[in-house]
């Protein structure tokens, strides 16, 4: 099958590759991590979760077995195939209107830092437009170095290795980040624009879309809850 891939987006390894140079296969491997404690710690107890980039259900699945309901959002029908016991819905985010409300919507995946701020924009009137009153919206941006910091890797418990190889200016303020995830059998590479975001720019962000931060979640403020301003 032939994908087109979107400019400036690539990525190799075995299985399907989705436009924006995600691998199929490599993030059905990828371990969820503490996310699910943080996103369970942050929200109510059987909240509804509007997951938007759920690829194969890293987090979406973690999620309902921690009695969240979950509708998860993904532009890959390669991807959703994966999702188990969540209601899926194929779109781009900033393309997104379900006419309903959620208790949280959710925007992890450093998806935020998408190349292209007319994108960002739209994702960002996405989650406003699907939180309900007294709701919230979360949040997964870059830690501080995330484009600097380079090379680095570092090797999951479970016996995987990540390493950000690269994150080179091409113009605007945006990156090309080149990424390898290194498995006993086989290899992955991801390359993809990123724009690097201060916490001022971040915020800045935020509120051109009638969000305002809340809470950052964790320490390297990597989390954030953040809620409508108006």
């Amino acid at each position: 099958m032939t994908i087109e891939m979107r400019e400036g987006y690539e990525g190799t390894g075995p299985g399907a590759i989705t436009p924006d140079g995600c691998a199929v296969e490599l993030y059905s491997r990828l371990a969820a991590g503490d996310e699910p404690d943080i996103i369970e710690a942050a929200v109510p107890a059987g909240a509804r979760i509007l997951e938007l980039g759920c690829g194969v259900g890293r987090m979406t699945h973690p999620l309902l077995e921690r009695g969240f309901t979950v509708t998860a959002v993904d532009e890959s029908a390669e991807m959703l195939e994966r999702v188990r016991g969540a209601r899926t819905i194929r779109g781009t985010i900033e393309g997104l209107d379900l006419g309903e409300k959620f208790d949280v919507v959710m925007l992890a995946s450093f998806l935020v830092h998408t190349g292209d701020p007319e994108v960002r924009r739209g994702m960002l009137r996405t989650c406003v437009a699907h939180v309900a009153d007294g709701g919230c919206v979360l949040i997964q941006r870059e830690g501080v170095g995330y484009h600097t910091k380079v090379p680095r890797e570092r090797t999951d418990p479970s016996g995987y290795t990540v390493r950000i190889v690269s994150a080179e200016p091409v113009g605007d303020g945006v990156n090309s980040v080149h990424a390898e995830y290194e498995f006993p059998d086989a290899t992955w590479t991801q390359t993809f624009l990123a724009r690097p975001l201060t916490e001022e720019q971040f915020e800045q962000a935020l509120a051109e879309a009638g969000l305002e931060v809340a809470e950052y979640l964790t320490e390297d403020g990597t989390w954030v809850r953040a809620v409508p301003t108006a």
